[in-house]
Parts: C-alpha cells; sequence; structure tokens
C-alpha cells in the first residue's frame, strides 16, 4: 500500500478512497481520537446540524394521533 504525502495532499484534495485504507491502519485508540474530531466538527457544521442549542423543537409523534391509528388498523385489516 502506497504511503500519502503531504506534498501530495497540498497538489490535489484527498479522497475517500486514498483515506480509508490509511485509517484502517490507525490503531483503535487513534481511530477514537479521529472519530471525535470529525464528531466535535459535525456539531458546529450547520448544513449538517442547522438546530440551534438551548431552544426547544417540537416534533410530531404518534402519540394521541388516534385517527392515524385507525386508518392504520384499517389497512391492516384488509
Amino acid at each position: 500500500m502506497r504511503l500519502i504525502t503531504q506534498t501530495e495532499t497540498l497538489e490535489q484534495p484527498l479522497t475517500l478512497t486514498k483515506l480509508i485504507p490509511a485509517v484502517r491502519m490507525l490503531p483503535a485508540l487513534d481511530k477514537l481520537r479521529l472519530i471525535r474530531i470529525l464528531a466535535e466538527e459535525l456539531e458546529v457544521a450547520r448544513e449538517i446540524f442547522p438546530f440551534e442549542s438551548d431552544k426547544t423543537y417540537y416534533l410530531p409523534t404518534p402519540y394521541n394521533s388516534f385517527g392515524a391509528a385507525a386508518i392504520l388498523a384499517e389497512a391492516m385489516a384488509t
């Protein structure tokens, strides 16, 4: 397997096909560190996680949706 040099990364963007083999060679502790680094970067990325901290967001749930339950029961019976 060919190692990626620093000059190579400056010339062209690093792709997953080049990165994955290098990541697989890492020891388990370094893989966990990489996961934490990537998770922290995603946490602040607005386009991935557009919610604001300390704000309440209401999500619809199936609880107390009796009309939907009746429709589902009817569909299951047919």
